[in-house]
């Protein structure tokens, strides 16, 4: 039996709004093949419909929202289970897809004494952002980050991700954000259980050896890099851990070959 497929999406199926060459014929084979499969994303500004609809415009078809998992969505599940309050809030700095999901578990949006600051990458990150999250922080709010990433690729290049933005936070209140996204393996078992698998029954593939590839490995799934994303060859030499797999893209895999 062929194991079931976990995918980062941004560096292995597009690059910002361009699809990667063969990612389609990919998605296809595993549709085609019946192959068990989600979309595990650090992605904090998207829902799983915004992703669905993406893809669609891209012209990957035949996706459910079932078939994505967000950083902002096991954000939201993990506060859940650790909060014992019955109205907590949360200060947020990121897009409407995190903040979405902490109002389906129960969260309100506060800027007067919150209970956590849950931080994501964000296109309209400013100063005031900044100066309320390190007020909450000092305060006594739990520093939340949807994702260390420090970089994201797109089309010709890359832009700053979540992580800058969590550095600047964490410069200036000493302390440490708790990162629930990957390389978390966390995240990645929420995945396999909603997939109904163990991890070792699972390949995550990915294009980040520091959080894709580490959290597979941490999580007990077998792990497949693809160099169309961050990470490169001569890069991942440097890690002392290695994947199990490494593809150009995901055009060169067969999900029963794995």
């Amino acid at each position: 039996m062929s194991k079931s497929i976990i995918s980062d999406m941004d560096g292995v199926i597009y690059r910002g709004k361009q699809l990667i060459p063969g990612a389609r014929e990919f998605v296809q084979r595993l549709i085609d093949t019946q192959t068990p499969f989600l979309f595990l994303t650090n992605n904090a500004e998207q829902t799983p419909l915004d992703l669905r609809l993406k893809l669609e415009g891209l012209g990957i078809i035949g996706l459910t929202e079932d078939n994505f998992i967000t950083s902002a969505m096991a954000t939201a599940m993990f506060l859940k289970s650790q909060t014992r309050k019955a109205m907590p809030t949360a200060y947020v700095v990121g897009g409407a897809g995190l903040i979405n999901e902490l109002y389906n578990v129960g969260f309100s949006i506060s800027e007067s004494h919150p209970d956590y600051v849950v931080v994501a990458k964000s296109q309209t990150f400013s100063f005031e952002q900044i100066k309320k999250a390190v007020r909450f922080i000092d305060q006594g709010a739990k520093f939340i980050g949807t994702n260390p990433d420090m970089i994201d690729p797109i089309e010709g290049g890359y832009e700053p991700a979540a992580g800058t933005l969590l550095a600047a936070i964490e410069a200036a209140t000493g302390k440490k954000p708790y990162i629930v996204g990957k390389p978390n393996s966390l995240m990645m078992l929420l995945a396999t259980r909603k997939l109904g698998v163990h991890p070792e029954e699972a390949v995550m593939i990915g294009d980040r050896m520091d959080t894709d590839i580490v959290g597979g490995l941490e999580a007990g799934m077998c792990t497949a890099l693809v160099l169309s994303g961050v990470s490169t060859r001569e890069s991942m030499e440097q890690f002392p851990y290695q994947p199990d797999y490494v593809f150009d893209s995901v055009a060169d895999i067969d999900p029963h070959a794995l």
